[in-house]
């Protein structure tokens, strides 16, 4: 059974939308997307609990994305050793890596540090805090993947672009892209975009974003909307 709306603490919030601790309003808008797609009660095999959950998360962690970061944090040491963490490990969501920025890390001496992060980090950079030297991880954020240079996203299209090709609107990691499908890429259900990848950075190269082509799973029609609209069609003629 969920948690009441009073209940439900950040932490819990971020488990049902698959977040990190540390992620964007975007990534929280799109978290929240996916999650109610996949358990919209109107969808197959959907589950009116779980929309409810994502809509409850969502608005836990929007609530506290208006509130001011208190900078008065307990020690973290204790809580991180018991459950395993490496706190020497700087782990990243793609979109840090990609844009930089700030980000807040417990360091193994248990004081949590603020650090603004250049763009186009790669796993196994290290950045310096104090005296301590962290190594950067990028993880997947369940929606972009980073490989090396590159970023790996997967697009749902209308399967007749898949069999067919033609142009498609994409919500990048850089924004809205205008992509061209063509039979070709459709048909290896892969698109690069050159140069869309993570920045170049001293000996890194500047990567590419690949878009992985799945299609739209369409809605099958009940026997009874398919007879009324075969009856509107013949009626109409």
């Amino acid at each position: 059974m969920s948690d009441s709306p009073a209940q439900m603490g950040s932490r819990r919030a971020r488990e049902v939308l698959g977040l990190s601790a540390i992620h964007t309003p975007a990534d929280l808008r799109r978290a929240f997307r996916e999650a109610a797609k996949r358990a919209h009660p109107d969808r197959p095999g959907g589950d009116p609990e779980l929309f409810r959950e994502a809509v409850e998360a969502f608005h836990v962690l929007q609530a506290g994305a208006s509130q001011p970061r208190q900078m008065n944090w307990p020690p973290v040491t204790a809580p991180a050793r018991a459950a395993g963490l490496d706190l020497s490990i700087l782990g990243l969501s793609p979109l840090v890596a990609l844009n930089g920025g700030p980000v807040e890390h417990g360091l193994p001496d248990g004081r949590r540090v603020r650090l603004t992060l250049p763009p186009g980090l790669r796993t196994g950079d290290s950045v310096r805090a104090g005296e301590a030297e962290l190594k950067v991880v990028i993880r997947s954020d369940g929606e972009v993947m980073v490989r090396g240079d590159d970023l790996w996203m997967t697009v749902k299209v209308d399967p007749r672009l898949l069999a067919e090709g033609g142009r498609v609107a994409v919500d990048t990691p850089l924004g809205r892209r205008v992509v061209w499908i063509t039979r070709k890429a459709a048909e290896r259900g892969l698109v690069r975009l050159v140069g869309q990848g993570l920045p170049a950075r001293g000996a890194w190269r500047e990567g590419h974003l690949f878009l992985r082509l799945a299609p739209v799973e369409r809605k099958v029609d009940s026997a009874a909307r398919t007879l009324l609209r075969r009856f509107t069609a013949a009626w109409a003629a």
